[in-house]
């Protein structure tokens, strides 16, 4: 047994006794406290229970096994796998894409062949980013089978064999020695591989499961779980559960659940559902209304009736919309990982801008996932520096247990002595002259050593806490020291050295004290996404104390829960994610735990963001709006992740924050443009068509489209106003606002057809310019007054973007003016006055654009469109408000009590 397996057996640490037993005892008038752990207990059930009483030294039959086999399956996890072509095709779904696709069979119905293509290569190209990007992921499930062990030994038929882990099944009896992969959950039988009796436990490393940070001590009846690792022992087990049923299994059946709509895509079919109604309507308006009128003419075939209408469609809906939604996500991941911040799946970036609860695994990702040295309890005058080099000579050499490791490191970084050495093995004025190793019975280690200096020996004493301090005699203080570290979370050794004169006496050096540390930029990370608006919590498999320790050395609330809390029967899920909201973290959670954490959140409407390196975490990572696998995580996490942190700690995470916010930001700048324009061209066609009977070239209609939505593309590029808070979509103010500035767009469509028609009295060529230069122009511009929430001067274009702009407006003026395409010239004054006054009126929209802002809340919309959801989630913000207020009323009162207490004593004084 090594040291860190003395500090689980008595008591000085969390991760102790895992039995329970009670092992410290009274040691002068203080007593040790046990620090109990508590471990997830798998329930078996009694029919599978009847099916593990296997003869240890014979093992199943092969009649049984193909029984067993029948009934459980293999001891594998099955994928369902998507062929990719299925995959491709899925990117040619959505409202969006519906509508396309259908103005593309027009198109061809028609004989449009030139639209046909240009449509067809826009609805490819669109597929063809997404496909690619996320093509790069790998199946999560592949790298959780590469977590388990390919080979196991077996007892089968009487002989001891070897055999895949997947010929496994519940009553095999298996071995398991150091460096084995467990092949499948097994209860421990207490003996060894030919059934002679164990002596020590088995350490078992499951820190990739369940989070804790130390490999666990197991004894007979003890379950171990498939995947974890053998770090020291041999004993047998007989197989409990396999396949899905384990563990593992069930965290891979819950990443198989974790596949539903992304909230990108949610987002941009509400848009298209909109856009389609108000299409579909309006056209198929137009399209009876041309058939009646024209009913019996030449104008009045149906073919050619569609023909217009397919042409208005196709300039109406917004087939650069996904197109210019991947481009500008494929450009922002592409600026990520510049950073070292991968992107696995596009609509990702556009999710972690509207993250506003962090859930953060500790181990590995807030932590280094390594115990290191931290400030020690000293007596009899010794120092940081005599108590490591104690440690030292009392550490086996080469000894494989963390514990060891931490303290040896610690010691050759800090202490002088022991640099620059020309043999790593000798130490520097001293030699040890004689080592007793780690005996169970004694519980420590002990050293002779000779002061090479002097000729002087002595002897150095390390183990756990209440042996050493029973070595000593007794030491109330240090008793009440270990307690103290107990129940900060920070694992204990205690360490003595005899008197000057003596080899028996001892006297106390001090108590050791180790943690796994924070990485270095933990605590300023999550400073810097509470200043964003994003909440952090923690979600470990570790001990509550050693989370609430760690919590407080970065910053964070103490308000750690148990797992309990998670699944109380007596709660509703509403009272749960009410604890899921107000607390700082969970410990001694599960990965069904985790997953659940992050369910209840998103049930709530909260977008959830996860970060993690470990199996454990696989599943909570991929049910996450967006899952964040941390440097040298496992193949498993890294798969179930939608972004991979390259660079080691968390604060690119922040990075990745910033460059998502600042694509948010150009991604509803232009959806609002885009639906602004689309609701403005179907405004004015729509009721032009119907009064008049006015209708503009197919080929203006279609330059509209593809020279505006062309030039906006440079929007990835653009400058953007980074959000101090979680952004999102708000559909309804977004519609809300198109259709007011849409209506404003369509009355000065109308000023300029009849100013122009009625006034000026142009011809009818010249009248189709004029209308097809501001039909152009007025909307395009108003794309600089989208790009923010306040005034556009307060954050300027960039100048790319610009150029981009204003380029394609004066391509289009240069061809009004000259007459090119359009049929005849209009001059430049004409020219220079339609795109004066739009830039003029883009700025008077702008001012109307801030006023809705400043005025629009939830409570407007939930009153304006009083659906059950509004209604319902407008109650429940009243009912909060109302609580919040009765708090903070009961805290006055504290408050003013406590005043009235200290004026009184002030008198009285």
């Amino acid at each position: 047994m090594s040291d860190k397996a003395e500090i689980q057996s008595h008591g000085s640490s969390p991760s102790t006794s895992l039995h329970g037993e009670k092992a410290g005892g009274k040691i002068g008038n203080v007593e040790i406290e046990e620090q109990v752990h508590h471990e997830h207990v798998e329930e078996i059930p009694p029919e599978l229970e009847a099916l593990l009483h296997t003869d240890p030294l014979k093992g199943l039959t092969d009649d049984e096994v193909n029984q067993r086999r029948e009934t459980f399956g293999r001891n594998e996890l099955v994928e369902k796998k998507r062929h990719p072509l299925l995959k491709f095709l899925s990117y040619f779904t959505g409202a969006i894409a519906y509508l396309i696709e259908i103005a593309v069979i027009c198109a061809a119905i028609v004989g449009d062949w030139a639209d046909f293509g240009i449509i067809l290569a826009l609805l490819f190209v669109n597929a063809i980013i997404g496909f690619v990007e996320e093509s790069k992921a790998e199946s999560a499930l592949d790298a959780l089978k590469q977590t388990l062990a390919l080979k196991t030994r077996c007892w089968r038929n009487g002989h001891l064999v070897e055999l895949d882990t997947s010929e496994l099944v519940p009553g095999d009896v298996i071995v398991l020695r150091l460096g084995d992969i467990i092949p499948a959950d097994g209860r421990l039988l207490g003996i060894g591989a030919t059934g002679e009796a164990t002596e020590g436990d088995l350490q078992v490393d499951q820190s990739a499961l369940t989070g804790e940070s130390l490999p666990l001590a197991k004894n007979k009846g003890a379950t171990v779980y498939s995947s974890s690792i053998v770090k020291q022992g041999q004993q047998m087990a007989v197989v409990t559960k396999t396949g899905g049923n384990t563990f593992i299994g069930r965290a891979a059946g819950l990443m198989a659940v974790a596949t539903e709509e992304g909230h990108f895509q949610k987002i941009i079919n509400r848009i298209g559902n909109f856009l389609i109604l108000i299409t579909v309507v309006l056209v198929l308006i137009i399209l009876v209304f041309l058939l009646v009128v024209n009913r019996g003419t030449p104008k009045g075939a149906f073919k050619h009736v569609l023909e217009q209408v397919l042409v208005l469609t196709i300039a109406a809906i917004p087939v650069g919309l996904p197109t210019v939604m991947s481009v500008t996500m494929a450009m922002g991941a592409k600026e990520l990982a510049r950073r070292k911040v991968i992107v696995k799946r596009l609509t990702a970036v556009e999710e972690m801008a509207s993250v506003s609860i962090l859930c953060s695994d500790k181990t590995g990702t807030l932590t280094l996932n390594e115990l290191t040295f931290d400030e020690p309890y000293l007596t009899n005058n010794y120092t940081s520096e005599d108590i490591l080099l104690y440690s030292y000579l009392a550490a086996e050499p080469g000894a494989n247990d963390p514990i060891e490791f931490a303290v040896r490191t610690a010691a050759e970084e800090q202490l002088e002595i022991l640099k620059n050495r020309t043999h790593k093995h000798e130490i520097p004025g001293f030699k040890v002259t004689s080592f007793l190793p780690f005996n169970p019975s004694t519980k420590m280690t002990q050293a002779t050593v000779m002061n090479t200096n002097t000729g002087e020996s002595f002897k150095v004493a390390k183990g756990a806490p209440q042996v050493i301090i029973r070595l000593v005699g007794g030491d109330d203080d240090a008793a009440r020291a270990v307690n103290s570290l107990a129940k900060r979370g920070l694992r204990a050794l205690g360490v003595a050295c005899t008197k000057p004169g003596s080899m028996e006496e001892y006297e106390l050096v001090g108590m050791i004290s180790l943690i796994d540390p924070p990485r270095p930029d933990s605590a300023e990370t999550i400073r810097r996404c509470n200043e964003m608006g994003v909440d952090v919590k923690m979600i470990t498999g570790d001990q509550q104390i050693i989370a609430k320790e760690v919590a407080h050395r970065l910053g964070m609330g103490r308000v750690i829960l148990d797992a309990g809390h998670l699944v109380d029967p007596n709660k509703s899920d509403e009272d749960i994610t009410e604890h899921c909201i107000r607390a700082d973290g969970f410990a001694q959670v599960i990965p069904e735990h985790k997953y659940r954490v992050v369910e209840l959140l998103q049930n709530r409407g909260i977008l959830v963001g996860m970060t993690g390196d470990g199996v454990n975490d696989a599943p909570a990572l991929k049910k996450a709006n967006v899952g964040i696998a941390v440097h040298g995580c496992t193949d498993a996490a890294r798969s179930a992740a939608d972004i991979v942190l390259l660079a080691p700690g968390l604060s690119t995470i922040v990075d990745g924050l910033m460059t998502s916010r600042a694509i948010f930001q150009r991604m509803r700048s232009y959806a609002l443009y885009r639906i602004t324009s689309t609701i403005h061209f179907l405004m004015f066609f729509f009721c032009i068509t119907l009064a008049m009977q006015w209708t503009m070239k197919p080929i203006l209609l279609i330059l509209i489209c593809i020279l505006n939505d062309g030039a906006t593309l440079v929007i990835s590029v653009d400058n953007a106003k980074i959000s101090a808070h979680p952004d999102k979509w708000r559909i309804g103010q977004l519609i809300f606002l198109s259709v007011v500035l849409g209506a404003l767009l369509t009355a000065l469509s109308f000023a300029h057809f009849f100013i122009a028609s009625n006034i000026f009295n142009v011809s009818p060529d010249q009248l189709e310019a004029i209308m097809y230069l501001h039909i152009s122009s007025a909307p395009h511009f108003v794309i600089f007054s989208t790009r923010l929430s306040g005034y556009f001067w307060e954050n300027m274009p960039s100048p790319i973007f610009f150029i981009a702009i204003m380029g394609a407006q004066v391509f289009a003026m240069l061809i009004c003016i000259y007459g090119v395409i359009v049929g005849e010239a209009i001059g430049w004054a004409w020219g220079i006055a339609v795109i004066g006054v739009s830039l003029v009126y883009f700025i008077f929209l702008d001012f109307v654009k801030v006023f809705i802002f400043n005025q629009w809340s939830f409570e407007f919309t939930a009153h304006a469109w009083p659906t059950k959801i509004r209604k319902e989630k407008l109650a429940a913000r009243k009912a909060r408000a109302i609580q919040q207020k009765r708090v903070w009323t009961s805290i006055d009162k504290v408050r003013q009590v406590g005043l009235k207490i200290k004026v009184l004593e002030a008198l009285k004084a």
